[in-house]
């Protein structure tokens, strides 16, 4: 059991040698070790505070970049409907132009075929007039014949023409 039990100089000598150590130690290596673990603090903090104020600028980025998104869109559904509108007031100004057109050669058209139907008109009236004085020479001729014929006929025109 003596190997187990230490002596009195043994407990003794450890003793001042941990007194020694721990004077050496607070003298020499405390103040740098807690000087250190001071500075490593005040990093921490630091960083903490500078992700804090990351954090709120990340948060004014978002708010700003959402009321961009929104002028954005405000201005994308202005600029299609402004689209619209034009693209409508094409169509009917387009629709309008077509109508306005389309009277006038109908109305082109209306005179053409006025025109073509008095021409057609006066046409049929001159071939009707040579018909008539075709048929009216033939039956001339024909009644006419005769001298007899020719005298009667001389007379009646020139009593008509006195009664006139």
């Amino acid at each position: 059991m003596d190997l187990v039990t230490p002596s009195f100089g043994l407990l003794f000598w450890t003793g001042i040698t941990f007194c020694l150590l721990l004077l050496v130690l607070a003298k020499f290596v405390w103040k740098p070790v807690l000087s250190a673990v001071n500075a490593r603090s005040q990093k921490i903090d630091e960083a903490l505070l500078e992700a804090e104020k990351a954090r709120q600028e990340m948060k004014s980025l978002h708010a700003e970049n959402e009321r961009i998104l929104k002028e954005a869109r405000a201005e994308r559904d202005a600029i299609l409907k402004e689209a619209k509108e034009a693209g409508a007031r094409m169509i009917e100004e387009a629709r309008d132009k077509s109508k306005i057109e389309g009277q006038k050669l109908i109305e082109s058209a209306k005179l053409a075929i006025n025109s073509e139907r008095n021409s057609a008109i006066a046409d049929m009236k001159a071939q009707i007039a040579t018909f008539s004085v075709d048929i009216a020479e033939s039956l001339v001729k024909e009644s006419l014949a005769s001298d007899d014929k020719q005298k009667a006929l001389a007379s009646k025109m020139v009593q008509d023409i006195q009664l006139n």
